[in-house]
């Protein structure tokens, strides 16, 4: 399986970017509980060859559901190397985790949206001698999950998804939707448009899909907080698929490693030769060009949604991990580093195939890992 895994590591490289791992950690939270929420994800990562570097005590992590599975697999595996050291988790979402960051309450934050300037000035304050910077950890597809009777193969392009998130369209037997669909039966079934309802980097990657190819449709400004009217909210990646599993009628995005237990997923008309499949290797072909538009250590990277190549899935997202690059709290410094520099490894990148994300490219992921070995 180890082998398997590494050739699947240096397939998807060949065209990947992806990675959704932006932790939140910490030596100062009250919270103990080993809670992930992200659907129970087993762990494929073994130990290995992880070094400790003398790491210990307690580290609290805040931030992005999308990178919740991914976090629990590391976590188990650094675990069993690491006994001296305590990584408890909680996928409150983007905006907890950059808010929790900011406020000196973490060591690390996760984020599916890399800093905004006015969060890198306020990370300053934390940063002592220092700011925070975006370290792509973890990528792959948000899938746009569906849930209606009798329909097992559905297209949506984004004009269409844009008019059903803002109740635009609100039947499944729509027009615009059976002109996509010519041989499916579609039902009049009211359609559910479910969205989070905490704020969410993959809600801000959604919604730049969105604005990237339906600008005339989607009039929204955009961001981690859900701006249109009308639909239904949940907490979590973890709600979404929850509701969408249990509501006949509901579509909603999460990432695609929550799309499980018989949950059908959308594919996307990108004006291509055919539609693209929610898939990680699909997902790789869309941000294998993305450039670093970070300047210094912060490697934020800009993606192209509006990709019509061949075979590449354009509604991706990349989580970061935000740590500061310098100034980073004494006490926590060398767990910090031992983790992040396993998440990084190719042994930690690995184990991300499993569980449906993309490992990160090795050319990105080598400046990571140059950055966390030079964070102090």
């Amino acid at each position: 399986m180890k082998l398997q895994r590494k050739n699947r590591l240096r397939a998807l490289s060949l065209g990947a970017l992806a990675v959704s791992g932006a932790l939140a950690l910490t030596a100062c939270g009250s919270d103990d509980t080993n809670d992930t929420g992200g659907g129970g994800a087993s762990s494929s990562a073994k130990a290995g060859n992880i070094k400790c570097d003398d790491a210990k005590g307690q580290l609290l992590g805040i931030g992005s559901s999308a990178q919740a599975n991914a976090i629990d697999a590391w976590r188990q595996a650094y675990a069993q190397a690491c006994s001296g050291v305590q990584i408890n988790y909680k996928p409150d979402g983007s905006g907890a985790g950059v808010t929790a960051f900011n406020q000196g309450q973490v060591a690390f934050a996760g984020s599916d949206s890399a800093l905004k300037p006015e969060e890198v000035t306020a990370s300053k304050k934390v940063c002592k001698s220092g700011q925070g910077i975006d370290l792509p950890m973890v990528g792959g597809p948000i899938a746009v999950a569906y849930n209606v009777s009798g329909v097992d193969n559905l297209v949506l392009d984004g004009p269409t998804l844009a008019k059903i998130f803002d109740s635009k369209i609100t039947k499944w037997n729509d027009p615009a939707i059976a002109k996509l669909n010519p041989d499916a039966k579609l039902p009049s079934t009211k359609i559910q448009a479910y969205h989070r309802s905490d704020e969410s980097g993959t809600t801000d990657n959604f919604t730049k899909y969105l604005k990237a190819t339906a600008a005339s449709d989607w009039k929204y400004e955009g961001g981690k907080a859900w701006q249109a009217k009308g639909g239904q909210s949940a907490q979590g990646s973890s709600g979404l698929a929850q509701q969408v599993k249990q509501t006949d009628g509901a579509i909603s995005y999460f990432e695609l490693s929550y799309a499980k237990d018989g949950v059908k997923t959308v594919d996307i008309d990108t004006g291509a030769s055919a539609p693209v499949k929610a898939t990680t290797e699909n997902a790789s072909k869309a941000i294998a060009d993305a450039k670093v538009i970070g300047s210094g250590k912060d490697l934020a990277l800009e993606l192209n949604y509006a990709t019509k190549a061949d075979g590449a899935y354009p509604i991706t997202l990349v989580t970061y991990e935000i740590v500061c690059d310098k100034g980073n709290k004494a006490d926590t410094l060398a767990a910090t580093k031992s983790f992040l520099t396993y998440t990084a490894s190719e042994e930690g990148q690995a184990a991300l195939a499993d569980l449906g994300y993309a490992p990160i490219p090795t050319e990105i992921n080598t400046k990571v890992r140059e950055t966390v070995a030079s964070i102090s």
